[in-house]
């Protein structure tokens, strides 16, 4: 299987290719990367890209579902707060 490697807020992260970004996450034992207005934790809900509880910013890009983004090889995810502007 072919590796990807990305970056999560400046760590670098392996996975396999062909996995989604939370499916990455996932498997490195993050099991949440946003945080609500109020500061609850948010990973994987629905995992179908429908509740957006998973959203990342990717290579400068907000609002990515992670559930639904295949990783890429060097792609750049920064984790999102919600009430950043």
């Amino acid at each position: 299987m072919t590796r990807v490697r990305i970056e999560v807020d400046g760590s670098p992260v392996e996975g396999l290719a062909g996995q989604s970004i939370a499916a990455l996450l996932l498997a490195t034992g993050r099991t949440s990367w946003r945080r609500t207005r109020t500061g609850r934790p948010r990973g994987v809900f629905c995992g179908i890209g429908t509740c957006f509880d998973c959203v990342v910013t990717v290579n400068g890009l907000r609002d990515v579902r992670a559930c639904q983004r295949r990783a890429a090889d060097g792609d750049l995810v920064e984790l999102q707060e919600d009430d950043r502007a």
